[in-house]
């Protein structure tokens, strides 16, 4: 099937093809003609399957030979997780709808200056992406309007709602007219989402994608178990030294210690960068930048850029510490093997982690085999509990069963979580201009 079989306008089609991409992904084929006939849509799809696209096209063809009337609001609202997702998005809809010479955009994220979004709405605008935070703040000052939004989109809708933005939804979702369309996307349509799609959808269609795994490449998990912090630091350093290692990502539970072993690992000569919810939103654009174009050898990041970084070069991902919950390990191995590599994913476990280990297997349902680095061994350890078996598969660059790796949650080095509700509380930051974080990037349809 092509572009041209899914009803999209010529100009769209255009802008597909001027970026490399003539298939559609199997979500694009099933929700691009479905979002088109005008019904609500509840996919379910697995990171990297082309979402971006499979919403942005449908929301963009009902845009097409229609400009903006005078003095009306945006027609088109699409609501993220995290900043840097919101920011995809929106480059997203730049490139699908570079045809159309009179769209505008706004992205409107915490981390970023409140009144220059402000400017930003002071013309017509008919897109925009936001996270749920910083749109309420407009609304509520009355620097925006919703009345003319013809199609909300909900994009990664169980990460916003595993962030405590169910309020803010359903606050944000009230200023919009119920004759809008609504499409749903989210890793999973059950328990809370499902609770949540039931109120803001009318009869919805529902599409779930299955992972195929054949088309990405593949990452193998390592388990590494040391005796105390300063045998993982020296199991890292030796791992950040091996000879097939390109770029790494290491994971950290809390800010401070992303900072603290990013400067450490600096002082002994490793071109190292921290990424966090607490730096400012230019200096993490520089950061994502330079590990782009290779100048930065290893991102120390918190959870806030499990979602964020897709950089082909990354080849090893290191669990430092372990993530607060099992769901985000997933997210964070998915950032080595992308665009069809293969990767590794190393978990090193202290002695007071083995209970996180055994969640991720269990999650995962999957075995973490044992590696060790020659002379840098554990000291031997009681006989325990035996750790659940399974047949060993391996992730796919999207980050599903099967494979994976651990890390810590409590100690490190030191500082508070990332946030205060659950794992990231309701912001994922410590103040409410925070509020949207770290994300994947799509790459065009195939995102």
């Amino acid at each position: 099937m092509t572009f041209h079989a899914l009803g999209l306008a010529e100009e769209l089609i255009a802008a597909v093809e001027q970026s490399g991409y003539t298939t559609p992904t199997p979500v694009q084929e099933q929700a691009i003609p479905a979002a088109i006939a005008g019904g609500d849509l509840l996919v379910s799809s697995h990171t990297g399957s082309g979402k971006t696209a499979a919403f942005t096209l449908p929301s963009l063809h009902r845009l097409v030979g229609r400009r903006p009337a005078p003095n009306s609001g945006p027609r088109v609202l699409v609501l993220t997780p995290t900043r840097e997702l919101a920011q995809q998005v929106e480059e997203a809809v730049k490139t699908y709808g570079r045809a159309l010479r009179w769209l505008n955009t706004a992205c409107l994220v915490g981390g970023a200056p409140f009144f220059a979004q402000v400017k930003q709405l002071s013309r017509p605008v008919d897109v925009v992406v936001a996270t749920p935070g910083r749109l309420l703040d407009h609304l509520n000052r009355r620097k925006l309007k919703l009345s003319d939004v013809e199609t909300l989109v909900l994009d990664e809708a169980d990460r916003m709602l595993d962030m405590g933005f169910a309020e803010d939804i359903e606050a944000i979702v009230g200023a919009i007219p119920a004759s809008r369309q609504t499409l749903l996307f989210s890793a999973t349509l059950d328990g809370v989402v499902g609770a949540l799609a039931n109120k803001l959808t009318r009869n919805p269609q529902r599409i779930e994608i299955a992972s195929t795994e054949a088309k990405r490449g593949n990452i193998e998990q390592r388990l590494m178990f040391a005796d105390d912090m300063g045998h993982k630091s020296r199991l890292l350093e030796a791992l950040l030294g091996t000879d097939g290692l390109q770029q790494a990502v290491v994971f950290t539970a809390t800010k401070k210690s992303a900072d603290e072993l990013s400067l450490s690992l600096q002082e002994k000569g490793f071109s190292a960068a921290a990424l966090h919810g607490d730096m400012h939103q230019t200096v993490r654009n520089r950061t994502l930048q330079r590990l782009r174009q290779g100048r930065i050898g290893v991102l120390v990041a918190t959870d806030v850029a499990a979602r964020g970084i897709d950089v082909a070069g990354i080849s090893h991902v290191i669990n430092f510490d372990p993530p607060r919950q099992v769901e985000d390990y997933v997210h964070r191995i998915g950032r080595t093997g992308r665009a069809g590599r293969d990767g590794i994913a190393i978990t090193l476990s202290g002695p007071r982690e083995t209970g996180l280990i055994r969640a991720i297997e269990r999650f995962t349902g999957d075995r973490l085999a044992v590696h060790t680095i020659p002379g840098l061994e554990p000291a031997p350890r009681r006989p325990s509990a035996p750790r659940p078996g399974g047949p060993g598969r391996r992730f796919g660059s999207g980050g599903k069963p099967g494979g994976g790796f651990g890390g810590r949650s409590e100690g490190g080095y030191g500082g508070r979580g990332e946030g205060g509700r659950g794992a990231y509380g309701r912001d994922g930051h410590a103040t409410r201009n925070e509020r949207s974080h770290g994300d994947r990037r799509d790459r065009g349809p195939r995102g």
